[in-house]
């Protein structure tokens, strides 16, 4: 595996992290913060800042601390060159389901996430 992918992957594997302890921190050490999320709601388009998110994974209960089940994955790395990737990802906070679509860029300091855009399922 090439050093490069690895970093890639290591970022990803920070955000399964972040998300599952729901940890703000990790979260905000791993987004650009100039990044946003996306997704559709009621079929509207819905868009959220990085800080707005990361203060509301602030106030949310972690899936650990409420020992709900963690499974989460890279489904692909797609890459155009060594400074750009497409991840697509599983990963679950139940009763949400997510399917996230993650664009990395590597920048002067590193692998950042730049755009988040999901869509999820509702399972009870």
């Amino acid at each position: 595996m090439s050093q490069n992918r690895a970093s890639v992957e290591a970022v990803v594997q920070s955000y399964f992290d972040g998300l599952y302890e729901g940890d703000a921190e990790k979260l905000g050490a791993i987004f650009h913060p100039s990044a946003d999320l996306r997704w559709v709601e009621k079929g509207e388009l819905q868009v959220l800042t990085v800080p707005d998110w990361l203060d509301r994974v602030r106030k949310r209960a972690s899936a650990k601390a409420e020992g709900k089940p963690r499974e989460d994955f890279i489904v692909t790395i797609d890459r155009s060159d060594d400074k750009t990737a497409f991840i697509k990802v599983r990963c679950q906070l139940p009763p949400r389901y997510f399917t996230d679509y993650l664009v990395a860029m590597k920048l002067s300091d590193g692998w950042q996430i730049v755009s988040k855009s999901y869509r999820y399922d509702l399972k009870e």
